[in-house]
């Protein structure tokens, strides 16, 4: 048997005011398309926001259906709508904020494992690392510079 460690790095900030002036505008777009979310049942809201290379900010909100599978997550909301309106265009950053109308969100929201999954695949496609940034409604904002940090061993293409 060989056992082997995995380890990760990121990067934690106090809050929004520390990260660069860009990053900033681009979780400020986040907060935006929060504001959008349909979460009538889980009353968890969560905005995307992501910069392109062209410089284009797609953003995207959580969706809920009374039927829970039907639902989608802000982050596949955004990177779906930037692989349809924006096909050769590669993400570069994503910026992930949460809130609840059930409580104070003050920890750092990372993305579910499916929304992971869907960034991982975009990062294939692209053959490059997408930086996310992710925080709650305030508070810490947490910094990967790629999913795989956070999502060491993931599925891809090399499998089928």
């Amino acid at each position: 048997m060989i056992e082997k460690q995995i380890s990760t790095t990121i990067q934690l900030f106090d809050s929004v005011s520390e990260l660069p002036e860009q990053i900033q505008k681009l979780m400020n777009k986040a907060v935006e398309a929060r504001h959008t979310a349909y979460a009538p049942y889980s009353k968890f809201k969560v905005g995307a926001a992501l910069i392109l290379e062209n410089g284009e900010v797609v953003m995207g909100s959580n969706q809920e259906n009374a039927s829970y599978p039907s639902g989608l997550c802000a982050e596949r909301t955004a990177i779906y709508a930037a692989g349809a309106n924006y096909p050769n265009q590669k993400i570069k950053t994503i910026a992930i904020t949460a809130t609840s109308e059930k409580q104070e969100v003050l920890e750092p929201i990372a993305p579910c494992g499916a929304c992971r999954q869907a960034i991982a695949e975009y990062e294939q496609k692209q053959k490059e690392p997408i930086e996310i940034f992710f925080t709650g409604s305030r508070g810490k904002v947490m910094h990967v510079k790629s999913l795989l940090d956070i999502l060491p061993l993931a599925f891809d293409n090399k499998f089928l």
